[in-house]
């Protein structure tokens, strides 16, 4: 029996997975959190105060969530009680509620954490909060989704959002050691036992599980990492296309497109890929980069980004993605501007400020004899008559005056835009339509 058997009372052949044999026994155990649970870190404080709030577990799967609520009620000598929004309905919840207002007249307080707490719905979270701030019951609740997105404002403007990360290299290796420790080293080569980490993908649990897998084989010679991955089952990539995992890896694709970084682009197209992620949906966004970012700095990045899509509309999976991809990259490498997108939402800014007024009466149409004796079309200047194809007049209502929207960037195509504006309105000027 090893010193952390020991201190967790439980014996080496008992029948427990060895993710749960080997969780910590006291905080100082956990790995990797230490952002929330060192000495002046928020629950370190609440801990050596001996007064705990409540708080929201945000975090990836396998990070020591359930632990980390188990460990603060041990060390402030609450009741622990945990319940999972999977299963839980309102008379569980009733009896909970009535239970821990029992042992408050007691004087024991009640630390309620609630799993999955993201899967109640704005009724049953509303329940909570009564409870909360009468003291029956300091809420630890976990959730692996964003609580901006799936809790009421009422549950977090009185719990703490704590962010936990996912286990680094390092703190994974410290897993595996104590996995060694009570029971055998594993049978890994030095490359085998990164690939091993690599395929936790940051969640503690997994990666002992698949510990348990290779410490239970029999023994035999050193695995390799070719060998490890025919022996083990590789974990699908975390990412829920129907969440923030969604929205944070399309904002990744997006941004790197464009800051310029077409590596980058890449591996988070891959990911998306590899995640299940909807091709189509891809290529959607890659279009909405066109005109957002590169705008009428390469005109053409609209169409190669339509062609992407009708290719992959044509050809299908799996060919169709690399034209998403070489169009990813024609947008990665494209020169950058917003100017278009900046000069859109100007217009429609002063078009809802200025409300309803009139074009100027020169540029009307008249297709009565009434309308041109009141002066519709009256002096209008047809430019392809003009000396340079420019006729120099002001097109914006009277009233108004002209306003400068679209201001394009000295890159790209628009350089060439910006030298053509620029001679117009130099020709503009001379001909009094300034």
């Amino acid at each position: 029996m090893s010193d952390l058997f020991g201190a967790a009372g439980l014996e080496e052949d008992a029948p427990r997975p060895l993710a749960d044999r080997l969780r910590p026994a006291t905080l100082g155990d956990v790995v990797g959190q230490d952002h929330i649970l060192a000495p002046d870190a928020p629950l370190g404080r609440m801990v050596a105060a001996r007064r705990l709030s409540s708080a929201i577990l945000w975090g990836p799967p396998g990070v020591g969530k359930t632990t980390i609520a188990r460990l603060l009620a041990d060390a402030t000598d609450m009741h622990f009680e945990q319940i999972s929004a999977i299963f839980t309905g309102v008379a569980d919840l009733r009896k909970v509620f009535d239970a821990a207002k029992g042992r408050r007249s007691t004087g024991q307080g009640t630390l309620l954490f609630v799993d999955e707490i993201h899967r109640f719905n704005r009724a049953q979270q509303d329940s909570f909060l009564p409870h909360m701030e009468d003291g029956a019951i300091v809420l630890i609740g976990a959730t692996t989704e964003n609580p901006s997105f799936e809790l009421n404002a009422a549950i977090l403007s009185r719990a703490q959002v704590l962010v936990l990360r996912r286990l680094d290299e390092a703190g994974l290796e410290t897993l595996l050691s104590r996995a060694e420790a009570a029971r055998h080293p594993l049978p890994l080569t030095a490359e085998a036992r990164e690939t091993l980490v690599a395929m936790a993908d940051g969640d503690g649990r997994f990666l002992l599980n698949l510990a348990e897998e290779l410490l239970s084989l029999p023994p035999g010679e050193t695995l390799d990492a070719q060998a490890l991955t025919a022996a083990l089952a590789r974990r699908a990539p975390i990412y829920d296309k129907g969440r923030e995992g969604h929205y944070n890896l399309i904002s990744a694709l997006h941004k790197s497109v464009r800051g310029s970084d077409p590596d980058a682009a890449l591996y988070w197209l891959a990911r998306m890929l590899k995640g299940g992620e909807d091709p189509l949906y891809i290529a959607r966004r890659v279009v909405r980069m066109a005109v957002e970012d590169i705008g009428l700095a390469d005109p053409q990045a609209l169409t190669q980004a339509m062609a992407a899509k009708d290719l992959y509309d044509f050809v299908g999976s799996p060919e169709g993605e690399l034209a998403i991809a070489q169009a990813v990259l024609y947008m990665a490498t494209a020169p950058k501007s917003n100017a278009a997108y900046v000069a859109y939402k100007a217009a429609m800014k002063a078009a809802g400020e200025t409300g309803s007024l009139d074009p100027p009466m020169h540029i009307l149409n008249a297709p009565t004899a009434m309308m041109k004796e009141m002066g519709y079309g009256s002096g209008y200047d047809y430019d392809h008559d003009a000396p340079d194809a420019f006729s120099g007049r002001d097109y914006f209502p009277e009233a108004m005056g002209r306003t400068r929207f679209y201001a394009p960037v000295p890159r790209g195509f628009e350089r060439e835009i910006g030298k053509r504006l620029e001679y117009w309105e130099g020709l503009r000027r001379k001909r009094g339509g300034g």
